[in-house]
């Protein structure tokens, strides 16, 4: 693969580790976090696809787990290839270098249009899909401005706010994170726009199968997208039960600065965006705000300096495999898990087993659909 992100770091997949890749990842209860732990614990895609069955028998499963096939796998690059997209693993060059620093990154995204785009500096704009007249300039103002600064502008592609900050940013460079496949934008109206994106200097990103419509429980992974590749993240209106306030509430969890414009109190759009102001962000009525506030994180080489993480995968020589779990250690750890989420440090602590036996345990039981694992990477017994 063609190295398009100058200054960028990272090794290029080959072909087989790209297809063992992308059947992991869309094997049964195989998120991100656990693609992780697998391959970190076996050493390579190929290894646990051979190990998802017997993992899943040992955490209680009660039918066979599904294993995406080869075949699926290559037909899926096929049909990226016929829409002009491609698949991406988080340790090649042209991955969103910010992105590939939070928890549960995904680890392949498919990819269509401008990859530079996924290079520069990014500021996250989002807001209401309901968006007032003064919203939706307020929006045009400041992402033509942020983004005449030399900052790429990301936003989900949503009606309203979303809209405003793609348009805006078409010539200077925008990213849509999206819900669905690349071929399903939300709303269907927006197809107009991506492919106005895609075809410029715009870049649109999913970690979903082309064809996959989205559903409501994959928005927020959506949000997680568009706050993980920005350094900043701006909200224009949002109400206080909103997707824009979960983006927030991941972008500070991410270390990113969060920036909120203040609106009228009488106005259910700005609550949210007033809230977070009451909560510390910083507060915005010129672009200003937002080149001031991020300056002091864009020393020269801010993406360059830094390596493909210690905690990506990586596909290396399998390690020698260690010996499963017994059944006394499984069941301690079974019997410290509740539906109340823990963190896995407390696991590690109140059972006195080793990390190692504990992070398998977790994954077996996952792979079984016994485990469900939380956005801020605490874990629970799943619902029966």
């Amino acid at each position: 693969m063609d190295d398009r992100s100058a200054g960028t770091r990272g090794i290029a997949l080959t072909e087989r580790q790209r297809i063992a890749w992308l059947r992991l990842i869309r094997s049964d209860n195989v998120g991100p976090v656990t693609f992780r732990d697998l391959i970190n614990h076996f050493g390579s895609a190929e290894t646990a696809l051979e190990m998802l069955p017997e993992l899943s028998r040992r955490g209680g499963a009660s039918r066979s787990i599904r294993v995406a096939g080869r075949a699926d796998a290559e037909r899926e690059l096929e049909i990226a290839e016929r829409h002009g997209a491609a698949f991406v693993g988080i340790g090649e060059p042209d991955y969103p270098p910010l992105l590939r620093q939070i928890d549960g990154a995904p680890p392949l995204l498919a990819v269509k249009g401008n990859r530079k785009a996924a290079a520069a500096p990014a500021v996250g704009i989002v807001g209401a899909r309901n968006a007032s007249i003064a919203g939706v300039k307020f929006t045009g103002q400041l992402a033509r401005e942020i983004g005449r600064a030399g900052y790429c502008i990301v936003s989900g592609l949503a009606r309203g706010i979303d809209t405003a900050a793609h348009r805006a940013s078409l010539d200077t460079g925008t990213v849509a994170a999206m819900a669905g496949g690349l071929d399903k934008p939300y709303p269907p109206e927006n197809i107009g726009l991506l492919n106005e994106l895609t075809e410029g200097q715009g870049l649109a990103v999913s970690e979903m199968p082309f064809g996959w419509e989205p559903r409501a429980r994959d928005f927020p992974r959506r949000n997680r997208l568009i706050a993980g590749m920005s350094l900043g993240l701006v909200v224009v209106e949002a109400a206080v039960r909103s997707g824009s306030l979960i983006t927030a509430r991941n972008a500070a969890d991410f270390g990113r600065l969060v920036f909120a414009v203040p609106g009228s109190p009488l106005d259910p759009r700005c609550e949210g965006t007033n809230g977070l102001l009451k909560d510390g962000a910083t507060i915005v009525t010129t672009a200003d705000d937002v080149l001031e506030g991020l300056r002091p994180l864009c020393e020269p080489n801010l993406f360059s300096a830094r390596g493909t993480g210690a905690d990506e995968p990586a596909e290396e020589t399998p390690p020698a495999l260690r010996l499963p779990p017994s059944e006394t250690e499984r069941e301690r750890i079974a019997e410290a898990l509740s539906q109340v989420p823990a963190e896995i440090d407390e696991i590690i602590r109140h059972t006195g087993i080793t990390a190692a036996t504990v992070y398998l345990v977790l994954l077996e039981l996952e792979l079984a659909g016994r485990l469900e694992r939380h956005v801020d990477g605490r874990v629970a017994m799943a619902a029966d």
